[in-house]
C-alpha cells in the first residue's frame, strides 16, 4: 500500500440531485486527513465524473464501477449513494479484494447486509460501515467513563431521538418513503443513535417494540403529487441489555419542534447524559453528576479528537474521525471502528424490533 490510503468514491458528485453526503461529509473527511488522498471520483455519466474530480481535486474520473475498483492505485473503495443500490456497487469491490467503506444503513434489509458482511470475510478483506456516532469524541468519552466505573454499575438508560418530519420531497430523497428501501426514521436517525447507545453500553439480549407509520402521505416538491408512505417513522421499544440494563428507547418523527437525541444513562454512582442535534453528525455534548449533585457538562480530552484542530465544522468532523480510526485497520488489520460485522449486529437489532411488532412477542437476540 502507498503512504496514504488512495480512496475512490461513489456517490460524490457536484451536480444536484443527490443526497449530498458524499460531497458534503465523506469529501471533506477525506481531503482533511493527512494520511489519506481522494483519487478518484466515480458517478454515472462521463462529464459528471470529470466535472465532480476537477471540483474535488481527485486525479482520476470513472463512469464505469467496474473500472475504477481494478484499477491499482485504488486501496479503498467508499460507497456513499442511496441505499438500495449499496450491494450492487459494494460487491464488485470486494471481488477485486479492495477495503470497502459504505454507508449505513448497509442493506436494505438484514439479509442485504449479511450478504455483503459474508462475502467481504470470504475477500479477506477490511470494512468499514458508516455508523460515525461511534467515532464522535463524545460518545468515545462516555463509553470510556462508563467502562472505567466512573458512574458505577449501570442501572438503566433511557434513548429518545425525536426528528422533524420531511413531508414534502422531491426525487434525492422522496423514495425514502418507501419501506423496502431501507432508509427511514427508524434506520437512520434511529440506527445510528441504537447504535452509540450499544457502543457505549453493550449490546441486547431482548427487546420488545411497536414500530407503526404515524406520517402516511408525504407531496413531491416538484410535481406536487400525494405520495404514500409506508416507511416506519415512530418506534416505541423496552429491552434489556446483555449485562441486565433496562433500557427505554423511542424515535419519532414529528412535525415540528423535534428536540433531537437525548441518551440519559443512570448508575449507581452517578448520571450520564449525551445529547445532539444529530448524533451521527455531531457535535454531540455529554453532561455528568456524581451522586446528587446536578449535572455539568464535561469536554472530551483533546486525544478523543483524531482529526486536524484546524477542520471545519460539519458533517464531515465525525465521518473524518472514523476515517481516522479505520486508518489503523488498513495498516495492521486490526481496528475498533465499526465495520460489515458490526452493521449485521446492528440490522439484526433492528429487525428484532420489527418482528416484535408484527408477532406481538418479545424477541431474544443471539
Amino acid at each position: 500500500m502507498a503512504d496514504k490510503i488512495r480512496v475512490g468514491i461513489v456517490g460524490a458528485t457536484v451536480t444536484p440531485g443527490g443526497s449530498g453526503w458524499g460531497a458534503n461529509a465523506h469529501v471533506p473527511a477525506l481531503q482533511a486527513l493527512p494520511g489519506f488522498e481522494l483519487k478518484a471520483v466515480c458517478t454515472a455519466h462521463p462529464e459528471t465524473a470529470k466535472a465532480s474530480a476537477e471540483k474535488f481535486g481527485a486525479e482520476l474520473a470513472f463512469h464505469d464501477m467496474g473500472a475504477m475498483v481494478a484499477h491499482p492505485d485504488i486501496d479503498l473503495v467508499a460507497v456513499v449513494v442511496r441505499v438500495p443500490l449499496h450491494n450492487q456497487l459494494v460487491m464488485p469491490a470486494l471481488q477485486a479484494k479492495k477495503a470497502v467503506c459504505c454507508e449505513w444503513p448497509l442493506g436494505a434489509n438484514l439479509a442485504d447486509a449479511a450478504k455483503m458482511a459474508d462475502a467481504a470475510k470470504a475477500a479477506g478483506v477490511q470494512t468499514l460501515v458508516g455508523l460515525q456516532a461511534q467515532s464522535d469524541p463524545a460518545v468515545l468519552y462516555a463509553r470510556d467513563i462508563v467502562a472505567n466505573g466512573d458512574i458505577g454499575d449501570i442501572v438503566t438508560a433511557n434513548l429518545s431521538v425525536i426528528v422533524n418530519a420531511i413531508p414534502v420531497r422531491g426525487d434525492g430523497r422522496i423514495w425514502q418513503g418507501i419501506r423496502s428501501n431501507g432508509a427511514n426514521p427508524m434506520t437512520i436517525p434511529g440506527g445510528h443513535s441504537i447504535d452509540a447507545l450499544c457502543f457505549i453500553l453493550g449490546e441486547f439480549a431482548e427487546v420488545s417494540a411497536r414500530v407503526t407509520t404515524r406520517i402516511t402521505m408525504w407531496k413531491h416538491a416538484v410535481t406536487g403529487a400525494d405520495f404514500p408512505v409506508d416507511a416506519p417513522d415512530t418506534v416505541t421499544a423496552a429491552g434489556v441489555l446483555k449485562n441486565g440494563v433496562e433500557v427505554g428507547y423511542q424515535v419519532a418523527s414529528v412535525p415540528q419542534n423535534a428536540s433531537g437525541t437525548r441518551l440519559e444513562i443512570y448508575g449507581r454512582k452517578g448520571t450520564l447524559v449525551l445529547t445532539s442535534n444529530s448524533v451521527n453528525i455531531g457535535p454531540s455534548k455529554l453532561f455528568r453528576a456524581i451522586g446528587k449533585a446536578e449535572l455539568a457538562e464535561i469536554a472530551p480530552p483533546p486525544s478523543y479528537t483524531l482529526i486536524p484542530s484546524d477542520m471545519a465544522a460539519g458533517p464531515g468532523r465525525n465521518v473524518a474521525q472514523a476515517y481516522a480510526r479505520f486508518a489503523a485497520a488498513l495498516k495492521s488489520g486490526r481496528s475498533d471502528a465499526p465495520d460489515f460485522d458490526d452493521a449485521v449486529r446492528r440490522h439484526a437489532l433492528i429487525d428484532a424490533m420489527e418482528r416484535s411488532h408484527r408477532d406481538g412477542k418479545v424477541v431474544k437476540l443471539a
